[in-house]
């Protein structure tokens, strides 16, 4: 998101993808990154030492991916003579553990000497655990088997410095359950991307002045490519009341389905497949998807009512150049967000 004048500079974000062989890594990287399906992975050989894959994302964000091959061999090439390389200057580790692995005890092992090597050469790095395949778990027994594997893993992070102690256990280590098969994948994701978008608050400031202008119960911010929400903005009431805590993974998957029905019926790339704008209007609330940004679609739960409506589109149009101002390649979370408050309590951004 910038404006014509901004210094066209890539923020580079190192992630690592690291987990053993089969565990779905590649999988879930080709779904949220390649526009795969799930029932197309099946056709994905397995990963032979590093795939790097630099991906754009929200404009001039650049995401250096990591996926490693998990077998024995490539991880103790890892941990061995690329130990400088691959674990230094490391936002970002993403460690996929699979559900229904057998040598759990081994798993973690390997782990721990993964995060051991990570505390040594970045030791400000966050960590996401996936506890992966969990649609292969009963679902009466999910819920346990998921906190019994986070019991554990959560144990050996802290043990190798990562979560501090027992008290503040898990502070640099997120735990999600995960799935190909339903929106845990991106719910799981969502979270990655958010800590990696240096100027997210000032994103979310915006959002929250523009929610109070249109009087929406809920503003939704997308990335156009990935279908991954970025952050959303939620009305006392909307955040209260909601039944449907998963809402936001649901509107990516379907999004994401669009885009390949799209893509299917018009013969372009799932990539590029996009659409203008989607509305519903009942008699009862209003729901509406439009582009914000080059690189975002907004989606926008409101009251009925054709004026409210209307006015909606005219103060979304007027706020598409305050986001695109927000520069995330040249500035600093911080920097960004002190300005867009100084800017709004000076000015306000958005006119009624």
């Amino acid at each position: 998101m910038l404006s014509s004048g901004s210094a066209r500079r890539q923020k580079q974000r190192k992630v690592l993808l690291m987990g053993k062989s089969g565990a779905g890594k590649s999988s879930m990287r080709s779904i949220v990154f390649s526009n795969y399906v799930a029932k197309d992975v099946r056709r994905l050989g397995a990963t032979i030492d590093v795939e790097h894959s630099n991906i754009r994302f929200m404009g001039n964000l650049m995401l250096n991916l990591w996926d490693c091959g998990g077998q024995d061999g490539f991880t103790e090439s890892y941990l061995t003579n690329q130990r400088s390389s691959v674990f230094a200057s490391v936002a970002v580790l993403i460690f996929v553990f699979d559900v229904e692995s057998r040598e759990f005890n081994a798993d973690l092992i390997n782990y721990a000497s993964i995060v051991q090597a990570l505390r040594e050469n970045s030791p400000q790095a966050k960590i996401f655990v996936l506890i992966h395949k969990m649609d292969l778990i009963m679902s009466n027994m999910r819920d346990v088997v998921f906190a019994e594997r986070s019991d554990a893993i959560r144990h050996i992070s802290i043990e190798h410095g990562f979560g501090g102690n027992q008290q503040d256990a898990g502070k640099d280590v997120d735990f999600w359950g995960t799935s190909i098969w339903d929106q845990s994948l991106y719910k799981a994701w969502t979270q990655v991307i958010y800590y990696l978008v240096p100027n997210a608050g000032a994103i979310e400031n915006l959002l929250r002045q523009l929610a109070e202008v249109i009087d929406a119960h809920e503003l939704i911010l997308y990335e156009r490519t990935t279908c991954l929400m970025v952050t959303h903005v939620s009305r006392p009431y909307e955040a209260d009341g909601n039944p449907h805590p998963d809402r936001f993974e649901r509107l990516s998957s379907i999004l994401k389905s669009h885009k390949h029905s799209v893509a299917k019926h018009t013969g372009m790339p799932a990539g590029s497949a996009n659409f203008a704008e989607l509305q519903i209007k009942t008699g009862e609330f209003m729901f509406l998807i439009t582009r914000l940004s080059e690189n975002t679609n907004l989606a926008v739960v409101m009251g009925s009512g054709e004026a409210m409506y209307n006015a909606a589109r005219i103060n979304i149009a007027n706020a598409r150049d305050k986001f695109a101002e927000l520069d995330i390649a040249s500035k600093s979370r911080e920097k960004a967000e002190n300005r867009a408050n100084d800017d709004a309590a000076r000015n306000g951004a958005f006119s009624h």
